[in-house]
Parts: structure tokens; sequence; C-alpha cells
């Protein structure tokens, strides 16, 4: 969006000819015994939602990201995350304009916000009520395919190093980070040299 041009005409497309919430089919999911249910775009059902991207932000920690398939959800409920089997609590749920964050008290079927204070989960992970348990389908992502070593300037910096990577694999799950078994380096792997 190079000075801004068409970014509104982009926005106003998206309004106009996208479909809202409750005319997009009902989303399938998995119930703890294996069969598929469906979701309907419905305030009064029970909660499920997905997260669908993590970013880490200096002045909050970590933001959870999610959209909200069906249900409500309050800040402060405990929601279950469904992919990893734990129980997570929405401290506080922002709606998200640009750089700016509007804390909210609810989100609603089809909303998108971001929460803080989930500690388990990652991108993919499916958040519901505890009581109406489902498996929304995950994201998959690619295998990496270029790897190169990276390495801290000085040997103090090793562990900074260690964090900083920890944090990017956090937000993007398509990269990877390993240690190399002959040579000690640390490879970072990803998909393409631009990318990484």
């Amino acid at each position: 969006a190079f000075k801004n041009k068409g970014v509104q005409h982009l926005l106003d497309a998206v309004v106009d000819y996208m479909p809202c919430p409750t005319d997009v089919p009902a989303i399938e999911g998995l119930d703890p015994k294996g069969n598929e249910i469906t979701r309907p775009a419905d305030d009064d059902g029970p909660f499920a939602a997905l997260a669908f991207k993590i970013m880490t932000d200096p002045f909050v920690g970590q933001l959870s990201f999610f959209r909200v398939y069906s249900g409500i959800a309050e800040a402060g409920s405990s929601v279950l995350n469904s992919t990893k089997g734990k129980k997570e609590r929405l401290g506080r749920i922002l709606k998200m304009h640009a750089n700016k964050r509007e804390e909210i008290k609810q989100v609603y079927s089809g909303d998108i916000a971001a929460a803080v204070g989930l500690k388990y989960t990652t991108t993919g992970d499916t958040l519901c009520d505890s009581e109406g348990e489902c498996l929304l389908e995950a994201m998959e992502f690619p295998d990496p395919v270029i790897h190169i070593a990276v390495e801290p300037k000085t040997k103090s910096d090793q562990e900074k190093m260690g964090v900083a990577l920890g944090k990017l694999l956090a937000e993007d799950p398509s990269l990877g980070v390993r240690t190399d078994e002959e040579t000690g380096q640390t490879i970072l792997s990803g998909m393409g040299e631009l990318h990484l």
C-alpha cells in the first residue's frame, strides 16, 4: 500500500462483496470422541474460536489473535485450549486498529480480536467452552526449504539470541531452529532468503 493508494477502495470492496459471518456455512470440527460436528455463526451457540496469529508486544506481552466462529467470550473468562487440552484465561480482550488497540469486554460470533494472557496457545489452536468442546481444523505449514547458520557476535550474546529466536518461532510457525550435531552451529530454516 505505497502512499496508501487504493487501500480504502480495497476495504470498501471487502465490505461490499465479501459475505458476513452469518452468510458463511457452519465451520466443521471434531468433538472429543472424533465425530464430525458443525458450529454455525451464532452468538447463542457454544464458544469456538481459532487462534491464527501470535505476536509479541513490548507493552502487553504476548498477543494471541483469534477469530470467533460461534458463541460469545468475555474478558476474564476461562476457555479450553482443546488442541493442547489446557484451560486458559482470557485476561484482556483487545480490538486492534492498525497500531492502536481498544480494550473490549466481549467478543461475538464473527469477531476478530487479540487476547492477552494466554500461556499455552500457539498458532492454529482451538479455543472453546469446556462444556461444548470441539477441535477446529488446524493450519498446516509447509516444510522449510532453505537453511542458514546463525551465530551471535559474542559468546555472551548466545542467550539473547536464543530468546530472540524463541520469540520468532512463536510468531512464525513456518520457521525452524535446530542445532547441527556435527558442527554445533544454530541452523535457522525458512521459506526463502527474503523470509530469513
